[in-house]
């Protein structure tokens, strides 16, 4: 299956389908949500209204990367419908991204103000992917 430029193989891999997302068309939050749509009772149009604030990072790059805000979201649509306590998973998430990551603000990753990334944006996504497949979706 290819694209709409039919250039592309569209990626099985849920963390390099998000990638794949974020070169068509979406920002990075966005990116993982839609990855994880198959998993969503949400439309594609849903999906990317939540996301759409979130490119940058929280607040322009002052906050928390919108990669793993996603996969924050991803773990309130699925556990917190379902009764279940989400706090302690949301630490472990944030944990482990932090750890695969090195940062988990936007302006740290990406070396603002210190001139070292510390993580790309592909490998961000990568991560809240792998986060989300870990403590949401195995």
């Amino acid at each position: 299956m290819s694209d709409i430029f039919g250039n592309y193989e569209i990626p099985k891999e849920k963390k390099e389908l998000a990638v794949y997302y974020r070169y068509h068309g979406c920002n990075c939050c966005q990116a993982v949500l839609f990855a994880f749509s198959d998993k969503l009772n949400l439309s594609g149009e849903q999906l990317k209204q939540m996301g759409a604030a979130f490119g940058l990072g929280m607040g322009g790059m002052e906050g928390t990367c919108g990669a793993l805000c996603a996969a924050e979201m991803l773990l309130g649509l699925k556990q917190f419908q379902q009764g279940k306590p989400v706090r302690s998973t949301a630490q472990k998430m944030h944990q482990y991204f932090t750890e695969k990551s090195g940062a988990s603000i936007c302006k740290d990753l990406k070396g603002i103000e210190t001139g070292t990334m510390l993580c790309s944006c592909d490998d961000c996504v990568r991560n809240a992917v792998e986060s989300a497949e870990k403590y949401i979706f195995n």
